[in-house]
């Protein structure tokens, strides 16, 4: 068992590091190879995960403010995303069980969701 988990954990870094580079070096302002959102192509309305690719594009770049414009959720989730890859693959949660269970528990689990329902909103009315 403890094979697997460390088999998946080198291909998910692989998988990590080619999507990496793949959005280091190339802009999806620039280049269609990117999917479009179809939410946005059916309704003309932004979800909450539209823009996520060229923010993370600028944020390799290190251009915060780009990237907050792009989609402020992928600014202000991404250290909470890596924390909780951290938790749950890194033995994290054996060494933080607190912090798991106040940031990953059944409240922040529904906080989350009014935060991104209030943003999927928020952007398209504002």
């Amino acid at each position: 068992m403890k094979y697997k988990k460390k088999a998946l954990i080198s291909v998910a870094a692989i998988l990590v590091v080619t999507a990496v580079v793949i959005f280091f070096y190339i802009d999806p302002n620039a280049y269609p190879l990117f999917p479009k959102c179809p939410f946005l192509v059916i309704t003309d309305l932004e979800c909450p995960g539209c823009g996520s690719q060229r923010a993370f594009h600028q944020l390799l770049h290190f251009d915060i403010s780009g990237a907050f414009h792009q989609n402020t959720l992928v600014v202000l989730f991404g250290p909470y995303i890596v924390l909780g890859f951290y938790l749950e693959y890194f033995d994290g949660d054996n060494k933080l069980p607190r912090i798991k269970n106040a940031l990953f528990g059944k409240y922040a689990a529904i906080s989350i969701l009014v935060v991104i329902i209030g943003y999927w909103i928020g952007r398209n009315i504002f």
